[in-house]
């Protein structure tokens, strides 16, 4: 799950950044949903191997729904990967494994990609750096708001799952009683008040530290 402006503002005003944002979505949602489903499996449970989602495509991890949810809203999500807690052989903190592996996995390419870029500018090839950038900053910060976002600990994101594997199992029998409340709250969060969300004031600054360690230039990609 993810948010985002709206991806059909850009549409018509600027296709280009409408064609490199929709493209750097897809690769970040895909990496996210393929790190859950492998996480899964190295973890002894083929079910998301056995429903297809055990590869890099995109199609495979894509919500018809979500998808337009994102592009009219800026609020969307991919297909969750499905898991049987009964082929681990422990349930609580090894589906707090499957669903820290995917904010993980966009956080990690971030970097990754950050380092890239690094290495372009140290060995000052301008000219890669500069074609280069052009997906690879967008591709960085859709990582790495996919990433912070979907670590918050609110049902039905990542984070949720990984606070129940963290705490004992009499907290989180006590944790996992909020499960049903978690819309709730994230549409709470969600909705502007005055202008602006309570999530955009809970996550901004978050993203904004990250990209200016992984990002040490000025830079507007306009996503966010």
């Amino acid at each position: 799950m993810t948010i985002f402006q709206p991806m059909i503002n850009y549409l018509f005003t600027n296709p280009i950044s409408f064609l490199v944002g929709a493209t750097a979505l897809l690769v970040a949602i895909t990496i996210h949903e393929f790190s859950h489903a492998w996480m899964a499996e190295r973890l002894g449970d083929p079910t998301a191997r056995l429903q297809g989602r055990l590869n890099l495509n995109p199609f495979s991890h894509l919500d018809f729904m979500g998808t337009l949810f994102l592009l009219f809203f800026g609020f969307g999500w991919g297909k969750p990967v499905p898991f049987d807690p009964f082929n681990l052989k422990n349930p609580r903190k090894d589906a707090a494994l499957i669903s820290i592996a995917g904010p993980s996995s966009n956080l990690i390419m971030a970097l990754l990609l950050s380092l890239l870029l690094k290495l372009l500018i140290f060995f000052k090839l301008e000219i890669l750096f500069t074609i280069g950038s052009l997906f690879l900053i967008p591709l960085i910060t859709v990582n790495v708001i996919l990433g912070v976002f979907n670590l918050l600990p609110i049902s039905p994101l990542d984070g949720f799952k990984v606070i129940g594997g963290i705490l004992s199992a009499k907290q989180a029998r006590e944790w996992y009683q909020l499960e049903r409340f978690g819309m709730i709250f994230l549409l709470l969060l969600i909705i502007p008040i005055g202008g602006s969300s309570l999530l955009d004031s809970l996550i901004r600054p978050v993203i904004n530290f990250i990209l200016n360690f992984l990002l040490p230039f000025s830079l507007n990609t306009g996503i966010i």
